[in-house]
């Protein structure tokens, strides 16, 4: 009898140190994965519909700070520009220093370096005689001085960018000191992460990788259900060694 009660004590210890390393981890890993993101993301509110229908008017997105070198074509970056006013704004990059950007081909496609651009993430209507719209209502060409960036709103109807600048001195382009951060996800409405374009890629340069959001994300998650499970699995295995006990001593 005594050695079933030694048992079943020494079963109910191991449960107690399991639930308690699991709600250990589960902390270190919540806790970590929050400060890790305050650390590498700020929330942003985009306050128009210029980035439509990647980014919508009211939306707040999760921006991961990064330097201007980091910078690349397709990005969708936060910039402060004095000759656009001073205030954050939310644009996508389609060119870098030493590109030339124009619009438009036969196809109605933007052209990087003389490359045609697939952009899908923007809206083409159909046009006239059955064609698609093209990727800009006027047509335009800018070359971008070396250390800048050259930016167009997705929503290219309305949206306020590098073509409204192309008289500027640097023909609309901002430098790259400008650039706070760069756009990895839409956190509310939760419409998930913001992906790199493929239409970039074969560029020289190629595209951002991506950020770690979707790894801090995991990292709480499992914490969450570290906590919780180890929290549940303590007292049921307390609760079951007590049953053990009853059970041994009866016998």
């Amino acid at each position: 009898m005594s050695g079933t009660q030694r048992n079943d004590d020494g079963r109910g210890r191991v449960g107690t140190m399991v639930s308690g390393l699991a709600v250990a981890v589960g902390c270190v890993l919540f806790l970590g994965g929050f400060l890790w993101a305050a650390v590498v993301y700020k929330p942003y509110a985009v306050p128009t519909a210029s980035m439509a229908p990647t980014v919508n008017a009211g939306d707040r997105v999760l921006a991961e700070r990064i330097d201007g070198a980091d910078v690349r074509r397709g990005d969708v970056v936060v910039f402060t520009d004095s000759v656009w006013g001073a205030t954050p704004m939310v644009k996508r990059v389609v060119g870098i220093g030493g590109d030339t950007v124009a619009c438009c081909d036969k196809d109605g496609r933007l052209t990087v370096g003389g490359t045609p651009v697939d952009e899908p993430y923007i809206h083409r209507g159909p046009a006239a005689a059955g064609t698609r719209a093209p990727a800009s209502p006027q047509d335009f060409s800018a070359k971008v001085p070396k250390g800048q960036i050259f930016l167009l709103g997705d929503e290219r109807s309305t949206s306020l960018d590098s073509r409204v600048h192309l008289e500027d001195a640097d023909q609309g382009s901002v430098p790259l000191s400008a650039v706070q951060a760069r756009v990895d996800a839409v956190a509310w409405p939760m419409n998930g992460m913001i992906g790199r374009p493929d239409s970039f890629a074969a560029l020289p340069g190629g595209v951002s990788a991506d950020g770690p959001l979707p790894l801090q994300v995991g990292a709480v998650l499992l914490g969450v259900v570290l906590i919780l499970g180890g929290a549940a699995y303590g007292p049921v295995a307390a609760r079951s060694a007590r049953r053990r006990r009853t059970a041994g001593t009866t016998r």
